[in-house]
């Protein structure tokens, strides 16, 4: 069974840095703050679906990409 939020932690970590912004410029181009990041990226918070979508929108990836499994191994260095 898929543990939905360290799947998405995991691939906002990703993403985020593939773009090469840290959390805190990250949380400012979400309009959210830079602890929020953190506990998602940390598997420590859920995530409203409106924070989701703001999410998706920084990263410039479409919203289902952040729920998709990955390469574990891969993902869990990224």
């Amino acid at each position: 069974m898929m543990d939905i939020v360290k799947v998405f932690g995991i691939n906002l970590r990703k993403y985020r840095k593939k773009l090469g912004v840290s959390q805190e410029k990250f949380a400012e181009m979400c309009g959210l703050h830079r602890t929020y990041i953190s506990d998602i990226e940390r598997f420590q918070r859920s995530i409203a679906l409106e924070n989701i979508q703001k999410i998706a929108d920084a990263l410039k990836v479409q919203t289902y990409e952040l729920f998709m499994e990955g390469d574990k191994e891969n993902d869990l260095h990224a």
